[in-house]
């Protein structure tokens, strides 16, 4: 018998919101793919679409959270949203962004953490 440990969480998430110059899906996904496993997240599941006009959406389902990226190939950029309940994990993604080649417009302070209210 399997005893599985678990512990209580609080309700705060990590979220980085970003723009960046890059719109091609295959180097989005690789690129993105390896920031998640670098950070050590743990991908559950990964889905894409290619919308018929123009544009891709990619989804990645973490056990920490989500990370979500919409192309907008029309303004030559895309949204990149991450969201976990990981701090260190977050802020190693947020390091690994900024030390990659890609020309990045943070939302913001970039990291932001989100509490519901009491």
């Amino acid at each position: 018998m399997t005893i599985l440990k678990s512990k209580i969480l609080d309700a705060k998430i990590h979220n980085l919101r970003f723009w960046i110059s890059e719109f091609n899906p295959e180097v989005l996904e690789s690129m993105f793919q390896n920031f998640l496993e670098e950070a050590d997240f743990v991908i559950l599941n990964f889905s894409d679409y290619h919308f018929p006009v123009q544009g891709y959406t990619a989804f990645w389902l973490l056990a920490e959270s989500h990370l979500a990226i919409h192309t907008f190939p029309g303004k030559g950029c895309s949204y990149i949203e991450l969201s976990s309940c990981n701090q260190a994990k977050s802020e190693c993604f947020h390091k690994l962004v900024k030390q990659s080649k890609l020309q990045v417009d943070w939302n913001k302070a970039a990291m932001e953490i989100s509490l519901p209210e009491d």
